[in-house]
């Protein structure tokens, strides 16, 4: 059988993901993400409101066009978790292909709703449900796989697709955590089995966002004892203390809720992203997020002022606003309370925690630093970098190549620089450059079996 990969977005940045696996005459898409850092150098632009042909000049959203030249039909797309750089433009391109969305129940709830925003095109692709463990047959020779891995969000999972040639494991994205906060931990077993099936594994394309870090990937365990530590340490502040971190990261605002009311505060989450996903988690049934009943969640712009003027009415000192605005995003709420255009006052001494790191891009980088210097000219203490990453480093790398030991591998999810840090620890591990080990860009495809 034939086996071939496009690899569409993701191989030059951290963004835009997707990739096509055809296996004879069937394709599978993984992924269809947007780069948002794209769209956020444009002032007030709604993408929902934009053809995916000016999206893709933008670089925003991938260049699908290369699908043309595989000769097959797809069968599925499989986003990987509900990140936006991993489904932010399934409701530009999935409508291109007589094809379901397959996904895990939360990934496809979030699917489902950047689905029903979209008001330039009509996806009427079926979404379907499938847990991690389950799997589902891919034409007559293949079948899909989910496997459960632990990530910056809940719900993702690490799509396997089995061949007749050896199975294709699509590594975006992921840490080894055995002790996370929600959820199961990393599935290493049935990844180790996986590696050594009849076939094996003939392709295992990874996520490199941490291959030039040394060393593993502490677990969400480590970010929640740093929260803890934290917030601690201002428990007897009497002023304002406000929180922001990434809004899809459930178990990080997780740990926050639990940890305000530890210290006598009422938390309560601020912003159209925080109220998606965390209200989205909520409402699921079999999700067990933990959050209180009462949580207040508020995105609409006017509930939001108003949950602000309770604030300060009864004072800074009862509640913690978790808020959206982690990298500095332009509309974002802790960018509007730095610029002073919300009803909460920040005065000095109010404590503002980051639980979230700079995504390493210059205009996340740039925001970031506007909102922090904003944020101290009112006052505010700063406490940054109180987090841990959703990816692997090289330590956690290393393992997967031992559990999977895959006879091809291609890096993605980087840039050049950033793929350099993988191609010397998989060169140390006897694949070499051009034979075994495929550093490629957008655009192209690889023939793995002719």
């Amino acid at each position: 059988m034939e086996i071939e990969i496009a690899t569409i977005g993701g191989y030059e940045e951290v963004g835009r993901q997707m990739t096509a696996v055809r296996a004879g005459d069937d394709i599978v898409v993984f992924d269809m993400g947007l780069n948002l850092s794209k769209v956020l150098i444009h002032d007030n632009i709604r993408t929902e409101e934009m053809r995916s042909l000016d999206l893709i000049d933008m670089g925003a959203i991938p260049d699908d066009r290369v699908m043309s030249e595989l000769d097959g039909e797809v069968q599925a797309i499989v986003p990987t978790h509900g990140h936006l750089d991993h489904i932010g433009a399934i409701s530009k391109l999935a409508h291109r292909y007589d094809a379901p969305i397959v996904a895990t129940p939360f990934t496809r709830e979030l699917v489902d709703e950047e689905v029903h925003d979209e008001s330039e095109y009509v996806v009427n692709n079926d979404l379907i449900s499938m847990e991690a463990g389950e799997t589902m047959q891919i034409g007559e020779h293949c079948e899909l796989e989910f496997v459960n891995v632990t990530h910056s969000i809940i719900d993702a999972i690490n799509p396997v697709l089995h061949t007749p040639e050896g199975s294709i494991v699509y590594g975006l994205d992921k840490r080894v955590d055995h002790t996370p906060v929600i959820g199961d931990p990393i599935d290493m077993k049935r990844f180790r089995e996986i590696g050594r099936e009849d076939g094996g594994v003939l392709c295992y394309i990874e996520d490199c966002t941490n291959a030039n870090k040394k060393g593993r990937t502490p677990s969400e365990a480590v970010a929640r004892r740093q929260l803890r530590d934290v917030m601690r340490s201002i428990e007897d502040w009497d002023g304002g203390i406000v929180a922001t971190t990434f809004s899809s990261h459930i178990a990080r605002v997780k740990s926050i809720v639990e940890f305000a009311q530890d210290i006598g505060r009422e938390p309560v989450l601020l912003g159209r992203s925080m109220e998606q996903y965390s209200g989205t988690a909520a409402r699921l049934d079999g999700l067990d997020v933990g959050f209180p009943d009462d949580l207040g969640m508020y995105g609409h712009r006017k509930s939001v002022d108003r949950a602000f003027k309770r604030i300060m009415n009864e004072g800074k000192e009862k509640f913690l606003p978790v808020v959206t605005g982690h990298q500095g995003e332009p509309r974002a709420m802790l960018t509007r309370m730095g610029r002073g255009e919300t009803p909460f006052e920040l005065t000095d001494g109010d404590k503002v925690i980051f639980s979230a790191r700079v995504i390493p891009e210059p205009t996340n980088e740039g925001q970031r630093y506007q909102s922090e210097k904003l944020l101290s000219m009112q006052g505010a203490r700063i406490y940054d970098d109180v987090h841990v990453s959703g990816h692997l480093r090289q330590e956690g790398h290393y393992q997967m190549l031992d559990a999977l030991q895959p006879q091809h591998v291609i890096p993605a999810h980087q840039d050049m620089a950033g793929f350099s840090g993988y191609v010397e620890l998989a060169g140390n591990k006897g694949y070499d450059l051009g034979r075994d080990l495929h550093v490629t860009s957008n655009g192209n495809t690889i023939q793995l079996v002719e």
